[in-house]
């Protein structure tokens, strides 16, 4: 996307501490409780550790060679899970989980309420939290005033005991003290958010950890770099230089073959369009995020074996600069690959490229052939696209708009399942916080604890999409998710009408997690498919025409 090179790079972070050992059982109840009846609630039923920091973290290379089948199986730079506190009329609550564990069953997803029992917990923590001489009147706005000689906000960070809470660090949640320097972020609380930085959650955090303390290491460096800077500022205040060519594709590599999020993106899609184009003799397909092509590979085999011979199939790639940067190279890359590949399999081929942004495409850089049936896939990108909320021009509705004009036969969407478009900055931080922590907890069970090549996956592929979450506001946050109702809302303001999932598509996408931990769970509701994690939803695959 024209805005995915101003991604930040993740790898940088201040100061972490090694992180104390323990259980942080302080604060075991649920931050936030949704009891809105908007939407649809999906609900899956069902050592010795080293640490590193992001600075000492030795970096990974040569993990794989850049001409081997698997290197060209990695789709993009750009990780979904890797997957403005303004209020439009798409902003949207659902349910929240405080465990650090996604073991029990909730009722509905993800989200928080209005912020009322949010501060009524955290007040809770932060009094618990205080020494015994700093106790004092509650007022209005859930802050404590001393009854002695505090002036104003510049005196809260007299309040804590930084001392005797730094003692206590063992007892904490780890996830609850994020909440709390969270909110003093959100208050505009400098002093009491460097206080929970510097004295608590740098030793508290860890690369290295477990889970939630990896997580917790890139949501400080998040809250870190909002603190110093907004915009174009966060990217230079990053430490650490993005990796290129090779070395990003293997950190790719990695995290592909052993989290199913890309593959499910593929699996589905392919399938979708496959029994969409059964009895097509010519095929167009408009992909929005082309990156490496490979996903088409699949495609080509199974069009390969169709009775009668192979359909001719043309592949228009919309690219952007992140593809690029990953590739090394632009869209002549993916072009010979794809030609070649089909050529192998005798299937009749065309490739064009679109090397622009999808933000920017219109419909003169869409070549539209009489006789050819149209599939539009759109893998994890459209939520890269500002709507409404940060720009007039609303690319986001607008090239659904564009695309319905091209009359597709099937258009295939596949999205994060989460809330942080238009979210206010606490509410997308728990909301950040509650949809990582699953998707760190599935990538732990894949890898041992110590692995040095998912430590480095991990920060170059992910942490930069959370820190943009976290430190940025405006047109420079480009990581902007919306649950599946509120994709079908825009898709049905736009003509589009849902395609029901065949049986085939979900025998295919079945298949493909028997291959991963047992924890992933696949479920249909409201004619798309669910991938989550225990009980907590992920990614959503969807077809429309």
């Amino acid at each position: 996307m024209q805005t995915s090179e101003k991604h930040p790079s993740s790898a940088g972070v201040h100061m972490y501490h090694q992180p104390v050992q323990g259980i942080y059982q302080m604060l075991q109840s649920n931050v936030c409780r949704d009891n809105s009846s908007q939407g649809t609630s999906v609900c899956f039923e069902t050592c010795k550790e080293q640490y590193y920091t992001l600075e000492s973290c030795p970096p990974t290379t040569g993990l794989m060679d850049c001409d081997s089948p698997s290197y060209a199986s990695i789709s993009s730079n750009r990780t979904p899970f890797s997957p403005q506190p303004s209020h439009s009329c798409y902003s949207d609550h659902h349910q929240s989980s405080s465990d650090n564990t996604y073991g029990s069953p909730i009722s509905g997803l993800s989200s928080v309420d209005d912020g009322n029992e949010l501060k009524h917990k955290l007040r809770e923590l932060e009094i618990s939290l205080m020494g015994p001489d700093e106790s004092g009147i509650v007022d209005s706005s859930g802050c404590c005033i001393n009854s002695g000689s505090l002036h104003g906000a510049s005196s809260r960070l007299s309040e804590y005991n930084w001392d005797q809470i730094v003692e206590n660090i063992p007892q904490y949640d780890l996830k609850e003290v994020l909440k709390l320097c969270a909110r003093a972020v959100s208050d505009d609380d400098i002093p009491t958010a460097r206080g929970w930085m510097d004295h608590v959650l740098g030793k508290m955090v860890s690369v290295g950890g477990d889970p939630i303390q990896r997580l917790g290491a890139y949501l400080l460096e998040g809250l870190r770099a909002r603190l110093e800077s907004t915009g174009n500022l966060i990217y230079r205040s990053l430490k650490c230089e993005q990796p290129t060519g090779k070395e990003l594709m293997s950190y790719m590599h990695i995290l592909y073959q052993i989290c199913p999020y890309w593959k499910f993106a593929y699996i589905s899609a392919n399938a979708i369009i496959e029994e969409a184009m059964r009895d097509e003799s010519r095929i167009h397909i408009i992909d929005f995020q082309i990156a490496q092509g490979t996903q088409w590979h699949l495609l080509i085999q199974a069009l390969a074996r169709r009775p009668g011979g192979p359909p001719f199939l043309r592949v228009t790639g919309v690219d952007d600069s992140q593809s690029i940067h990953a590739r090394g190279g632009g869209l002549e890359i993916v072009g010979k690959r794809l030609s070649d590949f089909a050529s192998s399999c005798n299937v009749p081929f065309e490739f064009q490229a679109a090397a622009i942004s999808g933000c920017e495409v219109v419909r003169g850089n869409i070549e539209i052939r009489p006789g050819e049936a149209l599939a539009v896939n759109f893998p994890y990108v459209l939520h890269h696209m500002p709507d409404e909320s940060v720009s007039t021009e609303n690319h986001r509705d607008r090239l659904l708009r564009l695309v319905k004009s091209l009359s597709p036969r099937v258009v295939t969407l596949v999205e994060q399942e989460s809330n942080t478009n238009t979210s206010p900055f606490l509410h997308r931080f728990v909301e950040t916080l509650d949809y990582y922590a699953a998707m760190f907890e599935s990538i732990d069970v894949a890898s041992s604890r110590d692995d040095k090549k998912r430590i480095s996956a991990e920060q170059h592929c992910v942490a930069r999409d959370i820190v943009n979450m976290i430190a940025c506001e405006g047109v420079e946050r480009v990581e902007r998710h919306e649950l599946f109702r509120k994709w079908s809302s825009r898709l049905s303001m736009a003509g589009f009408q849902r395609c029901p999932l065949s049986t085939s598509v979900m025998t295919a996408t079945q298949n493909l997690l028997d291959q991963f931990h047992q924890n992933y769970r696949l479920q249909h509701t409201d004619g798309a498919l669910y991938l989550g994690w225990i009980n907590r939803p992920l990614a959503t695959s969807s077809a429309w025409r």
